[in-house]
């Protein structure tokens, strides 16, 4: 069942970017205009892990699969043959898959056949064959069963035109004096032209004498293709683009001279998944550099791409998605690169994941602020709103009203119906970042810079690198898979960092010593110990579950002057994690502390009644502000009231600092209400 792709509408409408390129409605494959004429650019959905690169190529197929010639296919994950030799590569792999997935027949039109890439193919293929290896021979040719179906399915399928091959070769082997790849190359191309292609396609030979050094002549080519397969490096390269060329030529083919009945109605679709690696790049660069060159075809490209800012897109014309919904310029300049436009993907917006929550969850029976609450937390990401609001959906009814964003962490998602439901955390953060190693992102996450992320790795993870500095090492794997960067925390996503600190709580199953939580932040704890780092101090102190010695420190700051400095003090403290209790019910701990319910087990000290008023003002402010930052929490209006109530009492404490604090009194609230960070000073529309 096709999954709904919720502000995606700019790529599926009955006029947008799909269908402007493609010619065809994805809804009844009715004709559209195209946009750029003959020359469509090769378009790229850029954007992070979790933001629905692959699902938006899947359903691109759903939606034109047997309307037009279409193919899929992950750049990441082009599986190697068992035991194959150097004339397998992974381009020679995602060219034959490519051929078998465009083949079949449309809606309108017979299959596309392929005569050019199986020569190609072919050629390539023998180059690692020797006498004494037989087997392997027999293997490849077998392998290339399916591609040369394309050209004639009765005897592609056949298998005795593998033993003409063989046959040959063998007597190739005895008479071989010149360069082996070429003659080998020649002999199973001329078999298989003769047992498998038909007098037609027998032509197709000939577009290979356009190759280097051919001089017209299509065995002349395919012999000196082999050649500069079997030499790697820039000539294997040269080789390879001209497959790729192959592959494009054979599309282009199948749309000349087709009657009235024949006629094609849209335009063959490549679709590549992660194709921001090499392989990725070795399919895109030779059809940018032939429209370059002014030579057109007809087959449009969609890839995707997790690292926005790629070299291969250096001149790219760039937009964001909903920019594309009517109209996509894209105007070819000098480079290369200019035929590429890069459509960055949207996150969802939060009226999106609401309407996300109701379609998985028609019940209504979750809070109502749940789905703002998992927006916050996600960022919009399509997969961490998927995915949490899936886990809603499961919860027993009678569960649903307590839930909270940290409480759909905790639960468990049946991802495949032939599966165990899984724990959402682990499954959502192993789909975020796929490490075969995640301890040192995990300690890594409570760390606020390099310095801190270095003072830990060092401390607690002495043992993952002895050749290195793991800080470094994790902050370039976080760089290359394209993750934000930020100036207060080392992981500065919030729902990577969220799902690392819901790691190094859980993952070692030490309830209720949480030993690896605790060793973590007790370092950090002790690494403060200067009087310029006791925010940082006091922020880690909170963490472990400590609250009064940050009350104390922000009771005896209060009469300072800079108080809009002290409301940034106390925004920082209480934005530490809370060490939360996995499948704790009812309501959070934090909430009786704020309504000043819950009464300190102490207090200070030498405080006069005066003192001690202040103090617990300020204990019941820090518990509202940690309770309503809480991107695992959801706002609470009592709450919220009560943290308005305490600054305009703070306000009329302070001798010259009270317009601030009577502002925050104000502003917060509508800050909380809107889900926008505290604003500093109190009101500044950008919320620094």
């Amino acid at each position: 069942m096709d999954r709904v792709l919720y502000g995606r509408e700019a790529v599926f409408h009955d006029t947008g970017l799909a269908a402007r390129l493609i010619g065809l409605r994805g809804q009844d494959f009715a004709r559209v205009a195209f946009e750029h004429g003959e020359d469509p650019p090769v378009v790229v959905f850029t954007g992070g892990r979790g933001m629905g690169k692959s699902a938006l190529l899947k359903q691109l197929r759903n939606t034109y699969k047997g309307a037009t010639p279409l193919a899929l296919i992950d750049c990441d994950r082009i599986e190697p043959p068992a035991d194959h030799g150097p004339g397998w590569t992974e381009l020679t792999g995602a060219l034959a898959e490519l051929a078998v997935q465009l083949s079949p027949r449309v809606t309108g039109a017979k299959s596309v056949q392929f005569p050019r890439l199986s020569l190609g193919l072919v050629a390539v293929a023998s180059i690692s064959w020797t006498q004494e290896d037989e087997e392997r021979a027999q293997r490849d040719l077998q392998r290339l069963g399916p591609v040369l179906s394309t050209v004639d399915a009765t005897k592609g399928a056949a298998t005795n035109w593998v033993t003409k091959v063989l046959t040959k070769l063998a007597a190739t082997f005895a008479d071989a004096a010149a360069p082996l790849a070429g003659l080998l190359a020649e002999a199973t191309v001329e078999t298989v032209l003769e047992e498998v292609f038909g007098r037609f396609h027998q032509k197709s030979e000939n577009w290979y004498g356009s190759y280097r050094n051919a001089g017209g002549r299509g065995k002349a080519g395919l012999q000196q293709l082999a050649i500069d397969f079997e030499a790697a490096g820039r000539r294997r390269q040269e080789a390879e683009d001209f497959l790729v060329g192959a592959l494009v030529e054979d599309l282009g083919q199948a749309y000349k001279g087709l009657t009235r009945v024949g006629t094609r109605r849209g335009r063959p679709v490549l679709l590549l998944d992660n194709a921001h690696g090499d392989l990725g790049r070795r399919l895109v660069e030779p059809v940018l550099r032939a429209r370059h060159d002014g030579r057109r075809d007809k087959v449009v490209v969609f890839a995707t791409s997790r690292v926005s800012r790629h070299e291969g897109m250096r001149h790219a014309r760039r937009l964001r998605l909903p920019e594309t919904t009517h109209r996509a310029p894209c105007e070819r300049g000098g480079d290369v690169t200019s035929g590429i436009l890069a459509v960055e993907l949207t996150p969802l917006s939060a009226a999106q994941t609401q309407a996300a929550f109701d379609r998985l969850d028609p019940s209504g029976l979750t809070p109502a602020e749940l789905a703002r609450g998992v927006h916050r937390l996600t960022g919009g990401r399509p997969l961490g709103v998927t995915l949490l609001g899936q886990a809603a959906a499961e919860t027993p009814r009678a569960e649903r009203p307590a839930l909270t964003p940290g409480a759909l962490l905790d639960r468990d998602v049946e991802l495949r119906e032939d599966a165990h439901p899984v724990p959402v955390a682990p499954a959502l953060l192993a789909a975020l970042l796929p490490q075969p190693r995640l301890e040192p992102f995990t300690v890594l996450a409570a760390a606020h810079d390099e310095g801190s992320a270095r003072l830990l790795a060092r401390t607690r993870l002495h043992t993952e690198s002895r050749d290195g500095d793991m800080a470094l090492r994790v902050r370039d794997q976080l760089r290359a898979e394209d993750w934000p960067e930020g100036p207060e925390h080392f992981v500065a996503d919030p729902l990577l960092r969220a799902l690392l600190l819901h790691r190094l709580r859980f993952a070692d199953g030490d309830h209720p010593r949480h030993a690896a939580w605790r060793a973590v932040h007790e370092t950090l704890h002790r690494h403060y110990d200067q009087d310029a780092f006791r925010p940082y101090r006091l922020h880690h102190e909170l963490a472990l579950g400590r609250a009064e010695d940050a009350v104390a420190h922000l009771r005896s700051t209060f009469h300072e002057l800079d108080v809009v400095g002290w409301l940034g003090r106390l925004r920082f403290i209480a934005s530490a994690p809370y060490p939360r209790v996995a499948g704790r019910t009812g309501p959070d701990p934090r909430r009786d502390a704020a309504l000043g319910r819950q009464a300190p087990d102490r207090l200070p000290a030498g405080l006069d009644a005066e003192a001690t008023e202040l103090h617990l003002s300020v204990r019941r402010l820090l518990h509202a502000v940690w309770l309503l930052t809480d991107p695992l929490a959801l706002p609470d209006d009592d709450v919220t009231e009560k943290l308005a109530h305490e600054l305009r009492q703070l306000s009329g404490r302070h001798l010259t600092g009270n317009s601030p604090l009577w502002d925050a009194a104000t502003h917060w609230p509508r800050d909380i209400h809107a889900w926008r960070r505290l604003s500093l000073p109190p009101g500044r529309e950008d919320g620094v």
